[in-house]
């Protein structure tokens, strides 16, 4: 019995800053939160911990977080199916069969635009829901959606 090997194309490397500045927002935003409760509570507790905490929570978040995903996420579309890694607790690996693509989207939120990242998500007739491929580079993302497209055309079948 073989295993399955890792796909062979990393996300890009602007995708490590991306998911750094979402990270940072959300400590941001958690951080106004908690000194705000804070105040409003008069905790002690969260003058002399929380502190701490969060700044053991920002370092993991910020700094390890994204470098571990980057490590781990990968893509590889072949001419018999799309294949990604994802994760950075756990690792999923999935392949979506040409013949079983329903739809390829394209898109980019407000993060992705301005560091000139695309994300591409392949819907399937799978139940375990759509393949999503984030932190491509936008020109790589655009050819993905016109490539999978094209061979899921080719490949015929009812994407059933």
């Amino acid at each position: 019995m073989t295993s399955l090997r890792p796909p062979a194309h990393r996300v890009h490397p602007r995708a490590r800053l991306m998911w750094q500045l979402a990270a940072g927002t959300e400590v941001l935003v958690l951080t106004a939160a908690l000194v705000i409760t804070g105040v409003v509570l008069d905790l002690y507790a969260l003058r002399w911990c929380m502190p701490v905490l969060l700044a053991a929570y920002a370092a993991v978040r910020v700094v390890v977080v994204p470098v571990w995903r980057f490590r781990v996420h990968r893509w590889e579309v072949t001419a018999q199916a799309a294949y990604t890694q994802t994760g950075w607790w756990s690792r999923e690996r999935r392949l979506a069969p040409m013949s079983r693509i329903q739809t390829v989207d394209w898109d980019q939120g407000p993060l992705e635009r301005l560091l000139g990242l695309a994300n591409v998500t392949i819907t399937t007739a799978s139940a375990a829901g759509a393949l999503s491929i984030g932190g491509l580079d936008q020109a790589t993302a655009e050819t993905l959606v016109a490539e999978l497209t094209a061979k899921a055309e080719a490949a015929g079948g009812d994407a059933t």
